[in-house]
């Protein structure tokens, strides 16, 4: 399949065609000052262009990926919310995040500027260490929403916890 119905992806030197209905679609929308929603980290796999203000990035299943999401009106901002979710496999069951197609794993989710951008801090920071934050563990993530929920401060994310995290992974537990 190709055109819009499949979204190929680079292996070496040969290409591989995903139907597009097996990756989470994910529509960003930039109104300068009215309506902006980017990625704060994540690696999508093809890109579209709908038109100047609006794209869709595809991610391939268990991808990590931030969505930002900002609006605001003549009286101010009245959404600040970041969400960092997993990309699921076709037929899995999801959560439904506006923008998003199917839906995802939601791991953290926060409303309100002061909370995201705490959030964006923490996110700097763990780069600052030299990990790439879609890298992190999905239960470090859940963690600092657990945290943020209830007011309280998140353990940092430090190498030796990611170390610990490859390993497990690598081993598949």
């Amino acid at each position: 399949m190709t055109g819009p119905g499949a979204a190929p992806m680079r292996v070496g030197r040969a290409a591989i065609e995903l139907p597009v209905d097996s990756l989470t679609q994910v529509e960003l929308t930039w109104v300068e000052k009215r309506t902006e929603h980017w990625i704060r980290f994540g690696r999508e796999l093809r890109d579209q262009i709908l038109d100047r203000r609006r794209r869709i990035l595809f991610f391939l299943p268990g991808s990590i990926f931030a969505l930002v999401r900002w609006a605001a009106n003549e009286h101010g901002t009245v959404l600040s919310r970041l969400d960092i979710l997993r990309a699921v496999e076709p037929a899995a069951p999801c959560q439904t995040v506006p923008t998003v197609t199917p839906g995802a794993d939601i791991l953290l989710r926060v409303d309100g500027w002061p909370k995201v951008e705490r959030m964006l801090q923490l996110i700097d920071a763990i780069e600052a260490r030299g990990i790439d934050p879609i890298e992190v563990s999905p239960d470090h993530w859940r963690h600092v929403h657990n945290r943020m929920t209830v007011g309280e401060t998140p353990r940092a994310y430090g190498p030796r916890q990611h170390r610990a995290f490859l390993l497990r992974r690598e081993i598949g537990a």
